[in-house]
């Protein structure tokens, strides 16, 4: 690499963030080699390890070498037993090799795993305050609501 080695915890999160992006751009322009070679490159700094295994798992999964993504999925899975979408992609795997038993386990797994575990949003701080903010106002109109009809009834039958 000509690029220095990220030396500080904030350079190493930087680089694994961009080594993530740019992988999906080679994944889409179907470089997945290049994008492979990017992503075990970051795999060495220990961040964020679940989704860089499960974006090697897609890359290998679209350049048709199953086993390596196979590999990839589980490892994910090693990493982040919740990893819903890494699950799922495994179950695919195991379909594209016929391996229908392991398949249909795995898939209603993810299914499992889905319901239980659902995606948390990413939300911004302004978008974070909004929804508090939100919250807060139909929980006042909901306990003014239930204090008015408890004083209903309470006159009405007294």
């Amino acid at each position: 690499m000509s690029m220095q080695e990220p030396q500080t915890r904030e350079e190493q999160e930087s680089f694994v963030q961009s080594a993530l992006e740019r992988s999906e751009k080679l994944r889409r322009k179907k470089e997945y080699k290049e994008g492979i070679s990017l992503l075990v490159e970051a795999l060495k700094y220990g961040i964020n390890k679940a989704m860089i295994y499960y974006r090697l798992g897609n890359l290998y999964i679209d350049g048709g070498d199953l086993g390596r993504a196979e590999y990839a999925y589980k490892r994910a899975l090693e990493v982040d037993p919740h990893h819903v979408n890494a699950m799922h992609n495994l179950a695919i795997v195991y379909k594209k090799q016929q391996k229908i038993s392991l398949y249909v386990k795995t898939y209603k797994k993810s299914q499992r795993m889905r319901i239980r575990h659902p995606r948390q949003a990413n939300l911004s701080p302004k978008e974070r305050s909004r929804l508090r903010r939100f919250g807060v106002k139909y929980l006042i109109w909901f306990l003014v609501g239930g204090a008015l009809l408890v004083l209903i009834l309470y006159l009405a039958l007294h």
